[in-house]
């Protein structure tokens, strides 16, 4: 089942590391078959408040998701990003489908 790494990135402080953190992942992200669906641009908030970005990136599945998480290539730069921003990454998998929302109720 496809499962998503979400970003919401709150501040970041744009420099060299931040450039070379973006310059570096999408490498790290082919090998998992990972892709970003959704990263930055503006956003239409509806309700309440979101200060900062939104980033998604799709994997085929929670093993590929986590594989890249914790892949020698990608442990290499999180540390650009982390020392010059703060954010809340979570990885999520989807659902199957057909799925109605009441499915969660059990």
């Amino acid at each position: 089942m496809t499962a998503y790494a979400v970003a919401h990135m709150r501040q970041v402080t744009m420099g060299p590391q931040i450039v070379e953190y973006l310059q570096r992942i999408d490498a790290t992200l082919e090998p998992f078959g990972g892709r970003f669906l959704v990263h930055g641009g503006d956003l239409d908030v509806i309700e309440n408040e979101w200060p900062g970005h939104l980033i998604v990136i799709e994997f085929p599945d929670r093993e590929n998701a986590r594989g890249w998480y914790d892949s020698s290539a990608y442990r290499e730069i999180p540390a650009l990003r982390t020392d010059n921003s703060h954010a809340d990454v979570v990885l999520a998998e989807g659902v199957r489908h057909p799925h109605k929302a009441i499915d969660v109720l059990g």
